[in-house]
């Protein structure tokens, strides 16, 4: 699904990735762990196509991103990739199901098929008694939920999660835990995680440790 060779990226005179090499089959679910600054966040943010790394290649769902243009780039990340972060970034005017039918109304789908679908994912999370209620009125966890179903909305290949459940408690942090797994084997999804949840990432499929710019072997 995912193929990174000789990945480098630096901020001015601080080399922050450095040769970065790895491998993820489809289907696997992948923590990314290390200490705060090692690189995870720059890297799954490379992987995820949100920044240019400045040498290498990078190959998903046997597509060369870095050779797309901006539009055709905007396309192929909402068409392939979806996102989950720290924070939920939901819109604070919509209500739930608005906001996870945003990305399908951003491809251009039809409207009562995003709507229908985003009932769906909805109701799949959990949230069926949610759909009308705006971000203020949800808790952190069903907000997350809500940025789950938004990021399933287009029936990405990949999902990118940076950090899901470093803003949640301890109950809320363990079904996000089982959540992702379920799609996983639900939507036969890919998924990328970095985290500093050590439960989280010892569940994983494959675990890459990252330490001053490189994966340790």
């Amino acid at each position: 699904m995912i193929k990174a060779h000789n990945i480098t990226k630096s901020f001015g005179s601080l080399q922050v990735l450095k040769n970065i090499d790895l491998s993820i089959e489809a289907g696997k679910v992948v923590s990314i762990v290390g200490a705060s600054g090692a690189g995870k966040t720059t890297l799954l943010q490379i992987l995820g196509t949100l920044s240019q790394p400045d040498a290498g290649s990078l190959f998903i769902d046997g597509k060369d991103p870095l050779k797309f243009n901006e539009k055709e780039l905007a396309a192929f990340r909402n068409q392939t990739i979806g996102f989950v972060f720290q924070f939920h970034h939901l819109l604070p005017e919509f209500t739930a199901l608005e906001n996870v039918c945003l990305p399908g109304f951003i491809a251009g789908n039809a409207r009562k098929e995003v709507e229908k679908r985003a009932a769906e994912l909805l109701n799949f999370l959990g949230l069926s008694n949610r759909l009308t209620h705006k971000p203020s009125e949800l808790s952190g966890g069903e907000k997350q939920r809500v940025a789950v179903a938004r990021a399933l909305i287009n029936q990405p290949a990949v999902i990118f999660a940076d950090e899901p459940t470093g803003n949640l408690d301890s109950k809320n942090q363990q079904e996000m835990h089982d959540l992702f797994f379920s799609l996983r084997d639900q939507f036969n999804l890919t998924l990328v995680i970095v985290t500093h949840d050590k439960k989280f990432a010892d569940m994983s499929d494959v675990i890459f440790e990252i330490s001053d710019g490189v994966i340790l072997t």
